[in-house]
């Protein structure tokens, strides 16, 4: 049976270090399939503003943008030989992530763990990853970063 897997990207080198280590998860032995997802915020007053409510334009640039993101991403699970999906949407993270556990019949999520500070922690409500682990109908993997002297070249 093949665990299909919800690996949430935002284009960062950390996203990188998600997408290797939910690979690593394959080489490792587990058959999986996975929904490579980008979640772009909605559009501010100044950009509908700028577009002239032209929701078409809107939802391109939307597009444009988060295929941009997921492409390294993309590239990686591509020369893994491991099939995967893409999408893109708007909206806010943890709801729009819950939405597509639902939608694509998810069996895990792997995502990224980044410490906020507590001020940080208590104005936006929590992380997305720390929503989503809490709200989540299905396991969430929160995959560290790695040590700092690791992402350096």
């Amino acid at each position: 049976m093949t665990m299909k897997i919800l690996l949430p990207v935002d284009g960062t080198e950390l996203s990188l270090h998600e997408t290797q280590f939910a690979l690593r998860l394959v080489r490792e032995g587990l058959a999986a399939s996975f929904v490579l997802v980008n979640v772009q915020s909605p559009a501010s007053f100044y950009e509908r503003i700028t577009a002239r409510n032209n929701t078409e334009l809107i939802e391109q640039a939307a597009q444009e943008a988060g295929t941009d993101l997921l492409a390294p991403s993309a590239q990686l699970l591509q020369a893994a030989g491991v099939p995967f999906v893409t999408v893109v949407i708007s909206g806010a993270p943890a709801q729009s992530l819950r939405e597509l556990i639902r939608e694509h019949g998810i069996d895990l999520v792997v995502m990224g763990s980044r410490a906020l500070s507590p001020v940080r922690r208590a104005f936006e409500g929590g992380s997305t990853s720390w929503r989503l682990f809490e709200e989540s109908p299905v396991p969430v993997l929160l995959v560290k970063p790695p040590q700092a002297e690791a992402l350096e070249p």
